[in-house]
């Protein structure tokens, strides 16, 4: 088991989603999923290091439920599962909503102390 899986009950699942895209190289394998499923040694081919290293990386992918992945003979293929990245966005969008809310709260505040000050 990865250090990144969120199958623990004190971790909700969003930390290991942003925890895994923390990584350059997994934002990188992400967006390469966007076009098509790739099998490993495709999604390997651009990075410089060693194949037991990445595939630890698509295994941190997997854990947290951003990839899928099913083997077919010797060849594993991944593909991008969006159900993750809907929650993330989610969560995002949440957030950006709070603070422009509290940014305008700020602003008519601001505006009402400078209009007492005239």
């Amino acid at each position: 088991m990865t250090s990144l899986q969120t199958t623990t009950p004190s971790r909700p699942p969003i930390d290991g989603i942003f925890r895994a895209l923390s990584d350059p190289t997994r934002r990188r394998v992400v967006e390469r999923l966007n076009r098509s499923p790739a099998s490993v040694s495709e999604l390997a081919q651009p990075f410089d290091m060693a194949l037991p290293s990445f595939i630890e990386h698509l295994k941190i992918l997997e854990g947290c439920g951003l990839v899928r992945s099913q083997k077919t003979g010797r060849v594993r293929t991944y593909q991008l599962a969006p159900e993750p990245l809907k929650l993330a966005e989610n969560w995002l969008a949440e957030q950006r909503t709070l603070w422009e809310r509290r940014l305008d709260q700020f602003d008519a505040y601001v505006m009402t102390l400078q209009e007492t000050e005239k």
